[in-house]
């Protein structure tokens, strides 16, 4: 029986009629606004746009690589089956954001406020979530091994059949999480981190290495 979330997310509003826009270089620059859109199969790549506004976007098929979108805001934002590798979310703020079916090796979401946001199947292997303040964030099935979830905040977060391999959360506390669904084999933190986490009998032997406790 597939695990059923405990927190609920709220989905982006979005409204019926969306405006086709076109991703080029030209059409996305600093201090940009881009609402009711569509973008469907455009590309953009190394490119650089910061404190760009989304509001009632959809991304649909996108490729969005090496790009910078540093201290942006995202309201009501999807993103389906999109290639975001290396993309620059530093210092933004997302709420209402989901991210579907996308691949998102090496994003950075460092210093970021993320409020309603939902990974869904993504591969985020190496992804920098560093400083982060997530509040409601779920990410369901997602791949994110090597993945830096150091001296972030954590309310209301669940990851939910995900892989965790060797992800470092320093700094990070994680009372109440639930990691019982999820791998974490070669996670790094701090001792007084784990404090109040929730893992499976299995995953006890992880953390005994953290502590250096020999299980025979």
């Amino acid at each position: 029986m597939e695990k059923k979330t405990s927190i609920k997310i709220i989905k982006p509003k979005l409204p019926n009629d969306l405006t086709p826009f076109e991703l080029s270089e030209d059409n996305i620059t600093d201090y940009d606004s881009i609402s009711e859109s569509y973008i469907k199969e455009g590309s953009l790549k190394y490119h650089e746009a910061n404190k760009v506004s989304f509001n009632e976007v959809v991304f649909e098929n996108t490729t969005i690589n090496n790009v910078s979108f540093q201290k942006s805001d995202l309201i009501d934002v999807r993103f389906e089956n999109c290639d975001l590798c290396n993309v620059d979310f530093s210092e933004s703020s997302f709420h209402r954001v989901e991210f579907i079916n996308c691949k998102v090796v090496g994003i950075n979401f460092t210093d970021s406020t993320l409020k309603n946001v939902f990974f869904k199947e993504c591969n985020g292997q190496y992804s920098l979530f560093r400083f982060v303040d997530c509040n409601l964030v779920l990410f369901d099935k997602c791949h994110l091994r090597y993945s830096d979830f150091q001296e972030s905040k954590f309310s209301k977060l669940e990851f939910k059949e995900s892989d965790l391999t060797e992800s470092q959360f320093f700094n990070t506390k994680l009372k109440g999480i639930d990691f019982r669904s999820s791998e974490i084999d070669g996670i790094a933190a701090r001792i007084p981190d784990l404090e109040g986490m929730i893992v499976s009998t299995a995953q006890t032997i992880t953390l005994a290495a953290l502590i250096g406790v020999e299980v025979r």
